[in-house]
């Protein structure tokens, strides 16, 4: 059997004007990963990341505390298999039509507008994104040049099936990702809904893993969100 890590990326920077690049909290995040993992004994045959700023940095910065133990750590493969939806895209197009059409939207997102603090924000932000995405996976909106939900799905589950192709047993391999393709890889192992797939990848922390065992037939999980790594409650981030 081999063995499939998917890491959700550490903590981006969400109010600011690039969203992609890591905080400093997400930087860190991601080195107590590196440093639990080194202690672990956990060493990689395999690295891919998704093409985002921050899927990849994740990444690096893993690999630079590897390479400072002077430790092995893979060639950083990029994949656009592991690339998050669309959602920006999606809030952007949707929610202009929807303010006006909505009355529940449209009381939601006055919720984050009247937040007086980063906390507040964040909360009010969440169920207004939780319910456009939920409507978009469904197809109820009708968004130009987005990649849909379902070709999303099928997007990852064919990167997956190309780890699962490469020949050599006993693999360890690595994928930094967003929270999206780690939500599309649970529903593979666990059969779950579209709904529930999208909702189990609301619930991944930053700088979060799963494990899963496989081999050519079976996809087996073994962790899903596991943050041993990450022992201060504030360290425990969504965005």
């Amino acid at each position: 059997m081999s063995t499939l890590f998917v890491v959700r990326h550490g903590q981006a920077s969400f109010f600011e004007a690039n969203y992609d690049r890591l905080s400093e909290l997400g930087r860190e995040q991601s080195r107590r990963l590196a440093r639990y993992w080194i202690d672990q004994g956990l060493r990689f045959d395999v690295v891919i990341a998704g093409p985002r700023e921050r899927q990849i940095d994740t990444a690096q910065i893993i690999g630079q505390v590897y390479q400072d133990e002077r430790l092995p750590w893979p060639q950083v493969e990029v994949s656009p298999a592991f690339d998050e939806y669309q959602a920006e895209a999606v809030l952007k197009q949707a929610l202009p039509a929807l303010m006006e059409q909505d009355e529940q939207i449209k009381s939601l997102y006055g919720a984050v507008e009247q937040a007086t603090d980063q906390a507040q924000t964040l909360r009010a932000f969440q169920k207004v994104y939780e319910l456009v995405i939920s409507r978009w996976s469904r197809g109820e909106l009708a968004l130009a040049d987005i990649e849909p939900w379902a070709d999303f799905c099928a997007r990852v589950q064919a990167g997956i099936d190309a780890v699962m192709a490469r020949q050599q047993r006993g693999l360890r391999v690595a994928i930094f990702t967003s929270g999206g393709p780690v939500g599309v890889t649970l529903g593979r192992a666990l059969q779950l809904s579209s709904q529930k797939t999208l909702e189990m990848a609301w619930m991944v922390y930053n700088a979060a893993y799963a494990e899963y065992a496989y081999d050519q037939q079976r996809f087996t999980l073994s962790r899903f969100n596991a943050t041993p790594h990450l022992v201060q409650r504030e360290h425990l981030t969504y965005r």
